[in-house]
């Protein structure tokens, strides 16, 4: 039997899952946010006037409605105080979160660090072997 694209797709999990973890735990040490509170921040650095419907969220960030509620709401009362909720002038249901002042200030030092977890981990031995391989395959 022929696992070849199932043993690729299981390197590339692994390897993904070495990286995470990693960030994992420096976006902790560092910056007492998850790796997901990290994404959510990212995302709204990126988006028109630093905001976003709650309900767009689930997809960027891979988690369900209910976990990315229970996540903006951490990052709004944290002491760093990333976010603020707006409603939909136009539409009351519609509820926006948007990147406060310092949340912007944060999510910036959290991207320096995730460039230098990321460029270490991409470099370590195991990891760049088993991307190289990978690649050879692919």
């Amino acid at each position: 039997m022929n696992n070849e694209l199932l043993d690729n797709w299981l390197s590339l999990s692994h390897i993904q899952m070495k990286i995470n973890n990693k960030l994992e735990i420096a976006f902790q040490d560092k910056h007492n946010i998850t790796l997901k509170e990290f994404y959510v921040l990212y995302h709204l650095l990126l988006a028109d006037d630093k905001k976003l419907r709650l309900q767009d969220l689930p997809d960027l960030v891979g988690l369900s409605q209910s976990a990315v509620s229970r996540l903006v709401t951490r990052l709004e009362a944290k002491n760093c105080k990333g976010l603020e909720r707006d409603v939909c002038e136009g539409d009351r249901r519609g509820v926006y979160t948007r990147l406060s002042a310092r949340g912007e200030e944060e999510v910036r030092k959290c991207i320096d660090t995730f460039h230098q977890i990321y460029v270490s981990a991409a470099s370590e031995q195991n990891i760049k072997q088993e991307l190289q391989i990978l690649i050879k395959k692919i």
